[in-house]
């Protein structure tokens, strides 16, 4: 049955709901017309509405009332807490014989590539911001001073653990194991890892096992001459954090950087304005580079450092995860302004805008490109890699089986490094070691679904 209604909307609200009073008449003399929610508390609107019109006498009393507000607000509502997953696997294992993925979309580079062609042919510069055009980020320099400190924090901290810590390495491949013996998973893939079934053949490991030794050239003037392949031995390489730091503002004697005033111009991919070509400063020839900033490097680091007190082991490995968390974090923030690249093959890093033309690279393909790497800008795994080694739960106990290779976490080999020394892991960390699982017998193994 259609009835043509006329509503008059009521300005006025009745109590504290949050809603608006309809009123509503028909032209057929039915008022018993009524549309309510299935829910109790419009109801509970209409019956209060009803009382109000008793109480001052109101004259359409007969009248049905529609409520097309919304509910009562009770305070906003919690939001929902993160959610921390249980377990967290690893990064995918990226093939060798296969370029690397690029970390921007291809498609914003080709837009990006697009945009300052467009811009080049019509005679325009490249609108550039700092350090895009060779200037300092004021508010970068003091991070670049805290992750110089937990650089060197971080070296000296890991050299005095590993005095006490024991570290296992292959001989044949990359893997490192953080125990008192090397574990019986047979995952290696070196070159006669066929006569030993696949089992590694551990040796007694380093630092640069734990901390993987990724090094750039240094540059004084990072806009200035790319290095070529027969100049590259006049440069020196040093780590590549401590690189990054120093063109983020850090000021070195001993690896001086350009400090520029003036802007770099530039049209497309061509520099028009580089306030021409400086030549580093020559030190004085008494000056060993080397030794002046030895700290630095992790360089026959187990002789610089004596081993400690059995006490202070488990504060100087909290130390030392502390200052290995505020390195990763600030690498990650000084390389969201600074560019880095890094090969797609290989991996070699360098600071700057762009990379060099040395042809050291020997990856996939490499005759294809004459030995020269294939430049694209870099990750913080790339820079500062992690370095993933089995979670230990019990480094005294039995080494690891293949059969249960399933059940065990991995964490980073500087992060179980200080665990195994007493410090307290990091909450992210913990998806990635699954601590809550129980790890079983060989014979229960089997059983598990």
């Amino acid at each position: 049955m259609a009835f043509k209604l006329e509503a008059v909307i009521l300005l006025s609200l009745v109590g504290s709901f949050d809603c608006s009073l309809v009123y509503v008449s028909t032209l057929v003399g039915m008022y018993s017309l009524i549309s309510f929610s299935s829910s109790p508390w419009i109801y509970g609107v209409f019956h209060q509405f009803s009382n109000e019109c008793h109480r001052v006498n109101c004259s359409r009393r007969s009248a049905a009332v529609l409520c097309t507000g919304k509910r009562p607000r009770q305070g906003s509502r919690p939001k929902k807490r993160e959610r921390v997953p249980q377990n967290v696997d690893l990064p995918a294992v990226l093939p060798k014989k296969k370029k690397k993925p690029y970390p921007i979309p291809l498609k914003n580079i080709l837009q990006a590539a697009r945009a300052d062609k467009k811009l080049a042919a019509m005679g325009m510069e490249k609108p550039l911001e700092p350090p895009k055009n060779g200037l300092l980020v004021p508010d970068l320099i003091p991070v670049a001073y805290e992750v110089l400190d937990a650089w060197r924090i971080l070296i000296r901290g890991l050299t005095q653990i590993l005095h006490t810590v024991p570290i296992h390495a292959c001989s044949e491949c990359s893997e490192v194991h953080v125990a008192q013996v090397g574990h019986d998973i047979q995952d290696c893939h070196g070159s006669t890892s066929g006569s030993r079934k696949g089992f590694h053949s551990w040796v007694k490991g380093s630092i640069n096992d734990v901390l993987l030794p990724i090094e750039s050239y240094h540059m004084y003037d990072p806009f200035g001459r790319r290095i070529k392949h027969e100049t590259r031995f006049n440069y020196d390489r040093i780590p590549a954090v401590v690189e990054l730091c120093i063109q983020a503002g850090v000021d070195l004697p001993e690896f001086p950087s350009r400090r520029r005033t003036q802007p770099v111009r530039m049209i497309g991919k061509k520099v028009i304005d580089r306030g021409g070509f400086v030549e580093e400063p020559e030190l004085e020839k008494h000056v060993d580079r080397k030794s002046q900033v030895i700290d630095l490097d992790t360089h026959r680091s187990l002789e610089r450092f004596p081993p400690p007190d059995i006490s202070e082991v488990p504060k100087i490995a909290q130390e030392t995860i502390n200052a290995y968390e505020k390195v990763k974090w600030g690498v990650n923030r000084l390389m969201k302004k600074y560019t880095v690249k890094a090969c797609g093959y290989c991996s070699e890093v360098h600071v700057g805008p762009w990379g060099h033309n040395a042809k050291l690279c020997g990856e996939f393909k490499h005759q294809w490109r004459d030995g020269k790497h294939g430049w694209q800008d870099a990750t913080v795994d790339e820079v500062f890699p992690p370095n993933y080694v089995w979670h230990v739960r019990d480094p005294k106990g039995p080494p690891m089986r293949r059969g249960l290779k399933r059940f065990y976490g991995k964490a980073p080999a500087v992060v179980e490094v200080c665990m195994q020394a007493g410090a307290q892991v990091p909450e992210r960390y913990k998806p990635m070691m699954r601590l809550d699982i129980v790890v079983p017998e060989s014979e229960e193994a089997q059983l598990v679904a």
